[in-house]
This record gives C-alpha cells, structure tokens and sequence, in this order.
C-alpha cells in the first residue's frame, strides 16, 4: 500500500530539533494537502506544518511534548483508510520503507542547539529537560562537571550526578567529589483564595530565563536624549495617504528609526559588537531586529538583515512583512536570529520613555518613545523663538563591559542627528 513519509522539516541553518506542541489531527483522520497537521516549536519560535499530500493520517510516530530531530519521520500518510502493519526495526534505525520508528519521547544524544546557563556554559535541550523533570536549577547545573565536547554536562553526566544529590556532593568524571555550592532560594509567596496561579506558557519561559541571563551577563547603562522630529512628522502626514493608495500599506516612523540607526551604525561599528568571554567579536553585517509584541502579551523580535543595504522603500516593505507575520504567527526561525542590533519601540504603548534589556549576545538596544508636541526653543538666525515641536525621547541601554559612556551616548546623538536632519521633501 502506498504511503508518505511526513517529515520534520528544516526550519534555519542553525535548528537541528523542534519540539511538538500539539497535534491537530488524531490517527484515522482525512486531511487535505497543505493543511495543518500539528503545532511545532524551537527554540526561537512556533511554527505549524501542512500535510505534504492529502489522504488519511494513519500514524503519529511521536507523542506531543516529543524533541524530534530536523529530517526525521514524524506522521506517514496512505490514500485509504487501511493502516499499514508496522515492524520494528531490527538494527536500532526505522526502514527507509514499511518499517517504522517506534514512538519517542526524547532523543537519545543532546544535539548542536543548546542553551546558555547562568555561568554561560551551554546545555543541550536533552539536559535542559533532564534538569527541568528533575528539578535542576542552572546554578546546580554549573556546578556539575561535564565530560562532553569542552567540558559540556552530557546526560550520562547529570544522571550519574542524581544518586549522589542527597549526600550535597557531585560526582565528577575523575571520580573526584566536589561539594556542591548553596543555591539562592526564592522567597515563598503566600498565597490566598481570591489570588489565581497561572502557569508561564512556553514562549513567556524563555522570555524570562533569557532576561534574567541579560541582566547576569551585562552590566547595564542606559543613556537618554530628546529629539526634535517635527520635519519626519510633517513629511509622513504629507505621503501617507499617496503612499498607501499607491502601495496598498502603510508606513511607519519604524523604517526610518532603522535608517537612522543603521547610519549610525556606520559611524560607530563598535557598537555593533559581540562580547565572546575576553574577546570583542565586530560584526560586518548591520541586522537589526525590531521588537514586536503579539497578541498572546508575549514578546518576538524579528531581523531586519543587511538594514543598510536597503533604501526607505526596502525598509518599509520589510518591516511591515515581519511585523504581520509575527503577530499571525507566521515568522520562521532564520527570521528572528542573527541580529547585531535591536530596536523596540516602548512608545506605542503611550510610554514617553523606557530603559531596555539587551537581546544577547548584542551589546546595545534602543527604545524610542512616544512622539509629542511640546513647547521647545527654536533657534533662529534672528534669535529664539518659543514654538510647538513634536518632540521624541530615545534611550540606549548598552553593555559597559565594552560600551563606554562616550561611545554609547556619542552613538545615540548620531541617531538624533539623522532624525532632526530629516528631508520633508523626500521623496519614497
């Protein structure tokens, strides 16, 4: 009976797994070609996969919460509704034919995708969840000696740890013992029957864990500075509605932030800069990536790739691409990694100002503001006049390991520059 092999697919250079969320449609089920079979996720976002053909879902090959593999068989589809006899493999690997994989739960080595612990060692998703069942924190986790590539903790390494726990004691690969360090504990929170316990979902964790690391691995300063932006204020009321009517979408003051940051960028590539323990890594490549927020309240921050390599126009259509797509959900992993720089924009929540944390392994972020008319002092050739500006402030938090206060408030001033510099008669 013929049947199709439903592939985990290849979501960016560097995913080697996804994990599965959920499955929308049970054994036995008719499906259409293209339509959405199961929810995914990695670690940069969620994704969902279509049938490659249609016909009946006669097997599911992994359960949901399963860490599957890029390029492994996750569903077989058949034309009819008979399920295939399944076989097990008899050398350990599924048959490129009628045999199929036995069902997973997790796989059985950790695999290149890993994440940062509090001292900046890197754990495979594998240990993560090994740690996460076994109530693990990653201050515990740095203690343990790991005998992987670079020292890395294998699974073997947290398992062989685990008997030893009770005793306060690791068990290294030299069978040597180390006592284990006092780990910090959270405050108990009392609790009450009006307040309501709502776990954190998936996305909002590792929002979480990864500001908590920002903070642990930056020392943070934010600089502010206000803008005078009446001339980019006039200029887009004077295009909008052409502009619109003639690309059927809008435009934002976003595009020409990441203009002006990309020049800015130019000025001073030292901002644009990686920290890799004692050692400075400049990136050539201006990336920025735009904060967005989406409709769960959760955070996602796609990359705007090559930023200066675009005209006004280019940006525009970027911009307005990721950003829709994000908030439908739509966004692939390659499009949301890779970035040197990142803007967020506290101002469309009315806020005048804010003090951002910095996306890692990046070095600096900006916020800008809410635009408002205010009051403000024109100089003139003929001396000073009162008049109303629209006035905008922006705030740049930037590592000072690296970033110091004249080249982060330098920087920030070149961005202003470019902004109050803007051409009303440009043309787009």
């Amino acid at each position: 009976m013929a049947h199709i092999e439903m592939i985990m697919p290849k979501m960016g250079e560097s995913v080697a797994e996804a994990t599965i969320i959920k499955w929308l449609k049970a054994e036995g089920d008719t499906i259409l070609a293209d339509e959405t079979v199961l929810e995914i996720a990695t670690d940069k976002v969620d994704s969902e996969i279509p049938a490659p053909v249609g016909g009946v879902l006669t097997k599911r090959l992994f359960n949901e919460g399963a860490v599957v593999l890029v390029g492994s068989v996750i569903a077989l589809i058949s034309n009819t509704a008979e399920i295939p006899v399944l076989e097990k493999p008899t050398n350990g690997s599924p048959s490129t034919q009628n045999t199929i994989a036995p069902i997973a739960t997790l796989p059985a080595t950790p695999i290149s995708i890993e994440k940062k612990g509090v001292s900046e060692k890197f754990y495979s998703p594998l240990v993560k969840n090994i740690a996460k069942k076994e109530g693990i924190s990653f201050v515990e986790l740095d203690a343990i000696s790991g005998t992987g590539k670079e020292g890395r903790v294998t699974k073997d390494d947290i398992f062989k740890y685990l008997p030893n726990r009770k005793n306060n004691t690791i068990v290294a690969s030299t069978e040597q013992k180390i006592t284990q360090p006092i780990i910090p504990v959270a405050p108990v929170i009392s609790i009450n029957g009006s307040d309501e316990i709502v776990e954190m979902d998936r996305m909002r964790k590792l929002i979480a864990e990864h500001m908590v690391m920002s903070k642990h691995v930056s020392p943070h300063v934010t600089s502010f500075i206000e803008v005078d932006v009446t001339s980019l204020v006039l200029w887009r009321e004077k295009i909008k509605h052409s502009f619109e009517k003639r690309e059927q979408e809008k435009i934002t003051y976003t595009p020409v932030f990441v203009e002006a940051v990309a020049k800015a960028i130019k000025d001073f590539p030292m901002i644009n800069v990686s920290v890799d323990g004692t050692k400075i890594i400049i990136r050539k490549n201006i990336n920025i990536g735009m904060a967005a927020a989406l409709p769960s309240g959760n955070l996602i921050v796609p990359v705007i790739k090559n930023a200066d390599q675009k005209n006004l126009l280019g940006l525009t259509k970027t911009v307005n691409d990721l950003a829709n797509r994000a908030r439908k959900n739509k966004l692939v992993p390659d499009e949301i990694q890779g970035g040197t720089f990142t803007i967020t924009n506290v101002g469309s929540f009315g806020n005048i100002m804010g003090t951002p944390i910095i996306n890692q392994p990046q070095v600096a972020i900006l916020a800008t503001g809410a635009i408002k008319k205010k009051p403000a002092v024109i100089e003139t050739p003929y001396g000073d006049t009162i008049g109303i500006r629209h006035m905008l402030f922006l705030s740049l938090s930037y590592d000072h390991r690296v970033v110091d206060g004249a080249l982060g408030g330098s920087f920030l001033r070149k961005v202003a520059d470019y902004l109050e510099a803007f051409d009303i008669n440009r043309s787009i």
